[in-house]
């Protein structure tokens, strides 16, 4: 979105509000500040380079970059590439979820140094969205697991008709997409805890004795398995709340009861449900150089 879309009196003080939440943020958290409310899809990535890259040039670049998220979900490959042009201009990255950030938002998240989250935030399980051959997002653990199951019941001669109909005319290529993504979302995580996420982390709080590059590499693939775990989470929507990362061993930052950080996050966040509602805006970014 552009200045030329928002031109008449009414557009242009909600623009203004927006701008002086956005800033108070900054202040609050000494960041560059990054506001993505939508689904994560495939082809946007050449704009959210330019966005990224003029928020980088301005002389008054900070080197932590704070990214509000709100998002469904979406391309795991998209999130791939942001993450790559983020990393390019900044060495400290938080994320701060005012609302949801579910399936490759989830994934995103693990590429920062910090995961801010209030009380009612939350994540998502790390099931990845795939195109099939309708053109229409699916999850595709879910399609996986599905799928699995038949062929369960076909080794037990257990099979009914019609699961053997739809057993059999089966996209192989559109199956090995799934389990491709699958991999990616696992492969991406683990990398991004490890690189980010426990950076810092050099001492077991339970031992006291020294983390090892392997005791990384470890948690981050329990966190992956768990995460990305279907017959736990039952369901591609289901939130994730503080508690029940921080029972995965995740460290999230909880904001609920710092009243400055708090309150603007909220101001900021109350603001941009106004406006995406009233403007029914799927996709809004926003930092202090484009609205």
């Amino acid at each position: 979105m552009n200045d030329s879309t928002m031109n008449n009196p009414i557009d242009s003080a909600v623009k203004e509000l927006l701008n002086r939440a956005l800033d108070n943020i900054e202040k609050v958290l000494n960041s560059d500040v990054l506001c993505y409310y939508g689904p994560i899809a495939d082809g946007n990535e050449n704009i959210f380079l330019q966005i990224i890259e003029e928020l980088a040039q301005d002389p008054n670049k900070k080197e932590q970059l704070a990214i509000v998220l709100t998002t469904t979900g979406g391309s795991a490959m998209a999130v791939e590439r942001y993450v790559n042009i983020i990393r390019k201009h900044y060495s400290r990255v938080i994320f701060v979820i005012p609302d949801y950030a579910y399936s490759a938002g989830t994934i995103f998240c693990m590429s920062g140094d910090e995961i801010w989250m209030d009380y009612s935030s939350v994540l998502g399980p790390i099931d990845p969205q795939v195109k099939n051959k309708e053109g229409k997002y699916v999850p595709a653990l879910g399609y996986l697991d599905k799928v699995n199951e038949m062929i369960s019941k076909a080794q037990k001669n257990q099979l009914s008709q019609a699961e053997f109909l739809i057993l059999k005319d089966l996209d192989l290529a559109e199956l090995r997409a799934y389990e491709q993504a699958k991999e990616l979302t696992t492969t991406l995580l683990k990398k991004w805890l490890v690189k980010y996420k426990f950076k810092n982390w050099n001492i077991h709080s339970s031992t006291g004795e020294r983390v090892t590059e392997e005791d990384k590499k470890k948690r981050a693939e329990e966190i992956a398995k768990q995460l990305g775990d279907n017959k736990r989470w039952k369901s591609h929507g289901r939130p994730i709340n503080i508690e029940e990362l921080e029972g995965l061993k995740l460290q999230i930052k909880d904001f609920s009861d710092i009243a400055t950080e708090r309150n603007a996050i909220r101001d900021y966040y109350n603001l941009l449900n106004e406006f995406t509602k009233k403007y029914n805006v799927q996709i809004f970014i926003h930092t202090r150089k484009f609205i």
